[in-house]
């Protein structure tokens, strides 16, 4: 397997790669690598295709099997088959946890800056959005303002949106800081969404997924988790992601809410998933070595330059200080040397920007060089 192949993808209708369509910009946006998903599960939708026919499919008892395995084997966490619930997507589930907590003109409480959906979810469930920003520290590291948090707390606040490992700042939540989000969950009575989809890329050594759900039983029945295997085995286009809800309670609510409107995962979803939650771990393996030379790719570039970029400790992903260039908009000024990015307003931070690093080592290196200009700037 190899991750230095720099692979065409401008006539595949990549999202991705078309939204630049015959510009001379490098696409380092959305969340998509340009690496192609594991031979094991590449074969296992060959064969799956072989069959010839492909109507409504269920998810498969195997499924269920090889995600309750792979969570004890890699999270010490044992889930219930019961427990599951699976969606075409991990963004529907956002948007359901704000419909099935709470009522209409509750709240719901997250953390900037912050994936994008956690911010239109509430509005679009008619809840009020209450957005807490994170702190930076002189080190760099972001880190929750608990006191913040707990102030902006109300009487109808429900729901706490928790990103665990964090995107975009790649945070990956030690367990005081786990602790002190519980203790304010259980005082103040919330439920907690804890999307864990990065939760597989943990760039620094000896870091362990610890997911939220587990860190009280009692608590766990006041939870729901959101994982799938996108991120990690690059497969987004096959749409399979699921949901974990121990209450049954909360989980028929949560299927109420998704009935007549959100479909079924595809059957080759169903059967990416099971053969990426199988696979051996040496593509894995391979993928996390590749994302630390790129990462260090990064913080030796931007080391000295008058843009501060994070370190982070998960994700494929790093967020960067531009509001030297400008404070409210710096894209065009990357977009203009031939780099694109996301816009730090969509995740509630004007004037920083976010850079996907899931690429080879040599697209990384071209955009720094495309971008000298801005890193050498006084």
């Amino acid at each position: 397997m190899s991750f230095t192949k720099t692979i065409d993808r401008r006539a595949t209708d990549s999202m991705k790669w078309d939204k630049y369509k015959n510009q001379d910009i490098l696409p380092m946006w959305v969340a998509d690598m340009d690496f192609p998903a594991p031979p094991s599960v590449i074969a296992a939708l060959q064969a799956r295709i072989a069959h010839g026919v492909l109507g409504y499919t269920n998810p498969p008892a195997s499924l269920f099997d090889a995600v309750q395995s792979y969570a004890e084997a890699h999270y010490n966490w044992q889930i219930d088959a019961d427990w599951i619930v699976w969606l075409p997507g991990l963004v529907q589930g956002l948007n359901l946890a704000c419909r099935a907590v709470g009522e209409s003109g509750d709240a719901v409480v997250t953390a900037t800056p912050i994936y994008p959906p956690f911010l239109r979810a509430p509005g679009l469930s008619d809840r009020e959005l209450i957005a807490v920003p994170l702190m930076e520290r002189e080190d760099g590291v972001w880190i929750w303002d608990f006191a913040a948090l707990e102030a902006a707390i109300t009487p109808r606040t429900r729901l706490l949106l928790l990103c665990h490992p964090h995107n975009p700042v790649g945070r990956v939540w030690n367990r005081a800081e786990l602790d002190q989000l519980l203790s304010i969950a259980r005082q103040h009575n919330l439920i907690v969404c804890s999307d864990e989809i990065h939760c597989d890329l943990l760039l620094d050594e000896g870091l362990v997924h610890t997911p939220f759900a587990t860190l009280d039983p009692d608590f766990s029945a006041r939870t729901i988790t959101l994982l799938a295997p996108s991120k990690t085995w690059n497969i987004p286009g096959l749409g399979c992601a699921f949901a974990v809800i121990p209450d049954p309670a909360l989980r028929a609510r949560f299927r109420r809410e998704m009935a007549g409107l959100v479909p079924s995962v595809n059957a080759l979803g169903y059967i990416g998933a099971e053969a990426a939650y199988r696979d051996d771990g040496q593509w894995h393996q391979s993928l996390i070595e590749v994302l630390r030379t790129n990462r260090q790719l990064l913080a030796d570039a931007f080391a000295g330059s008058p843009l501060r970029i994070t370190f982070p400790q998960a994700t494929y992903l790093a967020w960067i200080d531009a509001c030297s260039i400008d404070p409210v908009n710096p894209l065009p000024a990357f977009e203009s040397l031939g780099v694109g990015l996301s816009d730090g307003r969509d995740f509630g931070f004007p004037g920083w920007l976010r850079i996907n690093f899931g690429c080879p080592s040599d697209t990384v290196r071209e955009a720094i060089a495309r971008l000298s200009s801005l890193l050498q700037c006084k």
